[in-house]
């Protein structure tokens, strides 16, 4: 019988460690691009004023796209601008009927989520990688997470959940939501513009744009870029005082309404 020779243990840890680097080798020449790249971005405005007379307004998101080494862009890059709202809580309802009448019967309620969203590409998302990496990065619409109380658990759910496509309809009805695969078109082979349309129900607070720029089906740079939308004016300071001065405020709004019932029945009573 021969003897069976067994390696030194320096030996077993130098062949571990060629593994590892070689599988590590391996992975980054799947996963990555051959070239990372460096975006660059500017926004038309910074604030947008709200006033009684607002009804919308419009910004414009500038990006030039550079390669890090200075080399020209040997593709066509795809553009994808995500622009999220405040965050806020929100609570869905399903209507049943009972005994004739229709009543909300289950809620739902969604946790920190945008309460403004938009998705300006220039092409179909779905066009422009893998689905894991359309999931990761919550490129679209439907990909981006909506925390979900779910009983006790707090968790997103799948796309075709009843209620999350309830809350998407909803936001999307009111101008809040938005997805628009040519919403964004190249000046040139390096420049490139979104409009974003801000409703005029569109909550105040501060604004996060995020720009990811993919080659190759994958991301290459990812730059991010902010605006505020802001009251003006006197509805801005009715607001502050409602905030500061919550007592006086409502005591305000009561002697108001009984003031203005005063002087309407005084008017229109009957003789």
């Amino acid at each position: 019988m021969s003897p069976v020779r067994r390696r030194s243990g320096a030996g077993r840890a130098w062949l571990a460690r060629f593994a590892i680097l070689s599988l590590a080798l391996i992975a980054g020449v799947i996963t990555s691009p051959a070239r990372a790249d460096r975006l660059v971005l500017s926004v038309s405005q910074q604030m947008v004023s709200i006033s009684s007379s607002f009804s919308g307004a419009e910004l414009v998101v500038f990006g030039v796209a550079e390669t890090t080494d200075g080399a020209p862009l040997d593709d066509a890059p795809d553009v994808v601008v995500t622009v999220r709202g405040p965050a806020e809580d929100f609570t869905t309802w399903r209507k049943a009927q009972v005994l004739g009448l229709w009543v909300n019967t289950d809620s739902r309620t969604f946790i920190g989520v945008p309460a403004f969203l938009t998705v300006l590409s220039n092409r179909p998302t779905d066009e422009m990688a893998s689905l894991t990496i359309l999931r990761r990065e919550q490129i679209g619409l439907s990909r981006n997470i909506f925390v979900q109380r779910v009983g006790s658990d707090f968790a997103d759910v799948v796309p075709t959940d009843p209620f999350r496509a309830a809350f998407l309809r909803l936001q999307s009805a009111q101008g809040l939501y938005e997805e628009n695969p040519k919403g964004v078109t190249f000046l040139a082979p390096r420049v490139f513009r979104a409009e974003v349309r801000i409703p005029g129900a569109a909550p105040i607070g501060q604004y996060q744009i995020e720009v990811k720029l993919l080659r190759n089906g994958l991301i290459s740079a990812t730059e991010q870029a902010h605006f505020d939308v802001r009251k003006i004016g006197f509805e801005q300071r009715v607001a502050e005082f409602a905030l500061n001065d919550a007592l006086l405020y409502g005591l305000a709004v009561a002697l108001g309404s009984l003031v203005v019932g005063f002087i309407a029945n005084i008017l229109f009573r009957k003789e």
